[in-house]
């Protein structure tokens, strides 16, 4: 299966999708007073490691908006789905839904057919996590097939503090075609 993959160093496609009170939100747009942006896709309520995943990342926030990094999370459930997973998740940044089969190919996201009805009603992305510098770059990308892969924060959040440093003067990598 081929799948279209966002490279390193190129612009981050605008991202439309849907907040719980029915505005139309570019997720890709820093939040605030930020001018870089975390855009966090999981794959659903029915995802228990997206669960853990998404309030841990809780405890992170507050060290990426000092380094100026909003961080935003998105994924294909409806509206309902997003409002009953709400109860099981802890977190302060906005949480979206609505990402379309078409967007998720778009990012390069893996997506999966659901294994029952009981897991959910509709296809939906794997996990992938996108940081979009000031310039609506992508500077870090990660995408996963399954839900067990996933960035562990404390690493990238330090490299992102590292990276921030006008300082260290650190390019985009993996840009060599």
């Amino acid at each position: 299966m081929f799948t279209n993959k966002l490279h390193a160093g190129s612009t981050f496609p605008a991202l439309p999708v849907q907040s719980l009170d029915g505005e139309a939100v570019d997720a890709s747009k820093p939040q605030g007073k930020a001018d870089w942006q975390m855009l966090v896709v999981y794959r659903g309520r029915h995802c228990p490691l997206c669960t853990k995943y998404l309030n841990q990342l809780e405890g992170f926030v507050g060290r990426l908006r000092d380094n100026g990094v909003s961080v935003v999370a998105v994924s294909g459930d409806s509206k309902a789905q997003l409002e009953s997973h709400i109860e099981k998740l802890e977190v302060s940044f906005p949480l979206y839904f609505g990402l379309s089969v078409e967007q998720m190919q778009e990012l390069g996201l893996y997506i999966s057919v659901p294994r029952s009805e009981k897991e959910t009603d509709h296809l939906f992305a794997e996990p992938g996590l996108f940081v979009i510098n000031s310039n609506g770059e992508v500077q870090v990308v990660d995408i996963s097939n399954n839900p067990f892969v996933r960035p562990e924060l404390e690493a990238l959040v330090s490299g992102l503090d590292w990276i921030g440093n006008p300082d260290n003067n650190y390019p985009i990598r993996g840009t060599h075609t």
